[in-house]
């Protein structure tokens, strides 16, 4: 009921020791060659026949079901990332860039991102995962993925979908101004008020607030 070791000519029993998803039952026959097996019973309940230097490099880990699982999972990301006419999705190629600003330092934007400390949650490095979160929490083919705290990581409690304004007014940079108990940035402001963003700027460092956005604009003929 043992295996031989050939080294020291003695013989190393595999009964109750576990590779992957097996875990050995019992000796079996030698095949043809003389190689000694061993019937194992998978994580899944199937019992499936493996040669002894198989199990023991780990070439053979379950009885199949494991390559299923990863097959199907490939292909349903590939599924998700796959538009009908056959182009990439706009969610997958977020996904990518997300990580790509986090990760990778020869991104153009690392610096931004990665190089600060930003990074991308775990749960996200599988596509699927963060697909079905984007699905949940109203992504549409118009909205940017936007994060909450700015100094904060891409994760599902620091994150929304936002439009191109909501999410430049929460840049790290963005001045933000009160008035009359309202806070906007400076862009959000001048058109509010119907006013160039610039002659706002100018006004706001030469003059108080009230006469900045009070004062009619004088137009030069």
């Amino acid at each position: 009921m043992e295996e031989e070791n050939r080294t020291t000519n003695k013989l190393i029993n595999l009964t109750g020791q576990r590779f992957g998803r097996l875990t050995v039952i019992k000796r079996d026959k030698n095949n043809d060659k003389g190689q000694s097996r061993w019937i194992c019973r998978c994580d899944c309940g199937n019992e499936v026949t493996v040669l002894s230097h198989s199990l023991r490099s780990l070439n053979t880990s379950s009885c199949g079901c494991l390559h299923k699982e990863l097959l199907v999972k490939r292909n349903s990301t590939h599924a998700l990332s796959i538009g009908e006419n056959g182009h990439t999705v706009r969610l997958y190629h977020i996904w990518m860039r997300m990580k790509q600003r986090c990760r990778d330092s020869n991104s153009s934007d690392y610096y931004c991102y990665g190089g600060r400390g930003i990074s991308v949650c775990d749960e996200w490095n599988d596509y699927k995962i963060f697909h079905d979160w984007a699905m949940a929490n109203g992504y549409q083919d118009s909205l940017t993925i936007d994060r909450k705290d700015n100094n904060k990581g891409y994760s599902p409690d620091n994150c929304r979908w936002a439009t191109n304004t909501e999410q430049a007014r929460n840049k790290r940079n963005n001045n933000l101004i009160t008035y009359h108990g309202e806070t906007k940035t400076l862009t959000e402001w001048s058109l509010l008020l119907g006013m160039e963003g610039s002659i706002l700027r100018y006004r706001l460092k030469n003059w108080d607030i009230e006469r900045s956005f009070t004062e009619p604009v004088r137009r030069h003929k």
